[in-house]
């Protein structure tokens, strides 16, 4: 197999140091030198499949050191990498029929043992096209598909690496978002470019990833607001030593403020800092004001940002080279529009929301989180999800579904959430209806699931 110089670098960086932890998955320590070795086996396999520079390969399964290697051995072959997860929001049928493939590489349930199997399906694009004449890799990556048809979103996989070209401070880290999400890529990539170690889940339960951490002595947990209000909401975090943990990090999408304040409640020793990210543009450095704070700074080397209307735009030179299946949502000097509203305190951003999740009531705005945040500081409430609802006269109505940690009517529910969010905020943001959930609102991706 032909080497990529584009990411050579980081296979260097490996070898540098290879009896450093890489990973420790299904307590089986794997060292950078065993990744190197990993990398040049699976290079290896390809090149005796047939693999060729420019092939779509599309790659099931989660995080191992296994898949992690292959990954970049397709990457150094120059292969247009699809990581596909069994927990994907976009079926691997339906992704396959966007993207086009040559080959499938499934990985089994223990994340070791890989089938390569000759997979086509007929689907081309001038972006593959154009990224194949460079002999460029490519990292293919789908959008949730919450408003509408799910995008692919093809990134240069040279550039989305270069960013961690930089080496930082090593730490023992949990990849909490998946292995098909960009944030799960740039949290992975971040830890091994600075010679970290990875530590698997089986499961992203609070029960699993309390017991890594203790278990691994894990230091930094990347991760999102709703399980973090979950994990505040079961008190399961009391069962277990978290000591060794140094940061929290969470993003993609808004936290709650009561969230935020139980956490740093309970964790007084950890810093926790606000992430900000879009699979288009990249994930940028982030800052937040203090640890209590919604206030966060953005950035960084190869990032700019502007607000236009209260609408937060970026121009990255780490963005996507456009979608495959519609237009490009850049403007013609390079700027994103995010859809996310924010409000601005000089360097500073509070992102209230995207556009897509408000709620239109007789002309008024409502933002979900606002509504979320007062119910959450409610007795018996673990979770909620708020939404909006069409209503003949209004356009929409407030909707709330509550997960409650006890049984309780959903008419003393309602009053509750009436009363109290009558007290905080306009009339037209009080709930019109309240539902009781029967399971968790959050995607296997763990992001609020607002419908």
């Amino acid at each position: 197999m032909e080497e990529q110089r584009g990411m050579q670098w980081l296979i260097d960086r490996f070898a540098q140091e290879p009896a450093r932890a890489a990973f420790i998955h299904r307590d089986r320590t794997v060292n950078y030198g065993e990744v190197v070795e990993l990398i040049a086996s699976f290079g290896a396999l390809s090149a005796k499949h047939g693999i060729a520079r420019g092939d779509r390969v599309a790659v099931l399964g989660d995080y191992s050191p296994e898949l992690f290697c292959m990954l970049l051995a397709l990457a150094l072959n120059g292969n247009i990498v699809i990581p596909l997860s069994r927990e994907a929001v976009v079926e691997k049928e339906n992704a396959l029929a966007i993207s086009g493939c040559e080959w499938l590489i499934e990985f089994d349930e223990t994340g070791i043992s890989a089938s390569v199997a000759r997979h086509e399906i007929a689907a081309e694009s001038p972006l593959l096209a154009t990224l194949r004449a460079g002999s460029q890799p490519g990292l293919l990556l789908f959008s949730s598909g919450s408003t509408g048809k799910p995008k692919a979103i093809l990134h240069d996989f040279d550039r989305v690496a270069e960013k961690f070209s930089k080496r930082r401070g090593a730490v023992i880290a949990i990849p909490f978002l998946m292995i098909d999400h960009f944030g799960g890529i740039n949290t992975i990539l971040a830890i091994v470019s600075s010679l970290g170690t990875v530590v698997t889940v089986a499961n992203r339960g609070i029960d699993s990833i309390c017991h890594a951490i203790e278990k691994n002595r894990v230091e930094l947990l990347p991760t999102t607001p709703s399980f973090l209000t979950m994990l505040m909401a079961s008190n399961l975090y009391r069962a277990y030593n978290l000591s060794s943990l140094k940061r929290i990090t969470y993003g993609t999408e808004v936290m709650p403020q009561g969230t935020l304040d139980r956490v740093r409640r309970e964790f007084p020793d950890v810093t926790l800092q606000q992430t900000y990210g879009l699979s288009e543009v990249g994930v940028m450095r982030s800052q937040s004001r203090d640890d209590g704070s919604l206030w966060v700074r953005v950035g960084g080397q190869g990032f700019q940002t502007k607000v236009i209307d209260d609408i937060l735009w970026i121009k990255s030179e780490y963005a996507m080279l456009g979608y495959l299946n519609a237009p490009s949502e850049f403007d013609a000097d390079g700027w994103f529009n995010t859809q996310d509203r924010v409000e601005v305190d000089g360097d500073y951003f509070r992102i209230l929301g995207r556009v897509t999740d408000l709620i239109n009531v007789g002309g008024q705005k409502v933002y979900p989180a606002e509504v979320e945040d007062v119910i959450l500081g409610l007795d018996n409430v673990s979770d909620v999800a708020v939404f909006g609802e069409a209503h003949a006269l209004l356009g929409n109505v407030v909707v709330a579904r509550v997960l409650t940690t006890e049984p309780e009517s959903v008419t003393e529910l309602k009053r509750r959430i009436r009363t109290a969010c009558s007290a905080a905020l306009a009339n037209y943001k009080v709930p019109a209806k309240v539902v009781l959930a029967d399971g968790p609102l959050y995607t296997a991706r763990q992001k609020k699931r607002r419908a």
